[in-house]
């Protein structure tokens, strides 16, 4: 494939302490809460990184400046308003309009492995749409080469079955989705508890989140 046939759009709301990972913050205080989802964004942004023939920009709600100089290593693109649906359809349309195939991350889910990523550009090569179910029923990942007005419309956003309704919608479309396997995003204390575990094994690969955290990865806690 020629090199930037894929843009690649991390989706990240600005981490202000007591405005993200609010369910945590009721149990690890908001400013702990934030610290987090700001590893877990720089984790995020350098796993899409990696895949070099891909080009990677931020779709961005909220202050930029509580993210110092990531003008200088990325793209910013601001999220705009509506509720999710339409703020992911904007940002796709925007990315298919400059790219033949466009993915959407968000970032609760840090330690993705880089093999599903890698799976979802491939699978647009066969499907039109390809989706990363995560297992509290939304989804960790959206890609698709065309995205028509008003194609996530009334969807139920962050609901246990917010990724049945997008499925059914996209069929209901007539378009072909291809499904990865499933990951978990990172809500609740126990999604905390499992990352943790995962990070002191090193099963899985995020550094920025490791220093959050204060452990060293595939070493045990300090």
């Amino acid at each position: 494939m020629a090199a930037h046939d894929t843009t690649l759009c991390i989706f990240v709301k600005a981490p202000r302490a007591g405005a993200v990972k609010t369910r945590l913050a009721a149990t690890i205080g908001a400013e702990a809460a934030a610290r987090l989802a700001d590893a877990f964004f720089w984790d995020t942004l350098a796993l899409a990184e990696r895949f070099l023939t891909v080009r990677v920009v931020v779709a961005l709600s909220g202050d930029e400046t509580l993210f110092p100089a990531l003008r200088d290593r990325v793209e910013i693109w601001p999220q705009g308003e509506g509720d999710l649906g339409a703020r992911l359809e904007r940002n796709l349309r925007r990315a298919l309009s400059e790219n033949p195939r466009a993915l959407i991350v968000g970032t609760d889910s840090p330690g993705l492995p880089a093999a599903l990523l890698a799976q979802a550009r491939a699978a647009l090569d066969t499907h039109d749409t390809v989706l990363g179910p995560a297992e509290d029923g939304g989804f960790y990942l959206l890609g698709m080469k065309a995205c028509p007005s008003g194609l996530l419309a009334g969807l139920p956003w962050g609901a246990s079955d917010t990724r049945e309704k997008t499925l059914a919608r996209l069929e209901e479309r007539g378009l072909t989705v291809e499904l990865l396997a499933p990951w978990f995003d990172v809500d609740l204390v126990a999604d905390l508890e499992r990352l943790r575990s995962l990070l002191v094994a090193g099963a899985i690969h995020a550094p920025a989140t490791c220093q959050a955290l204060g452990i060293r990865s595939g070493m045990g806690a300090p």
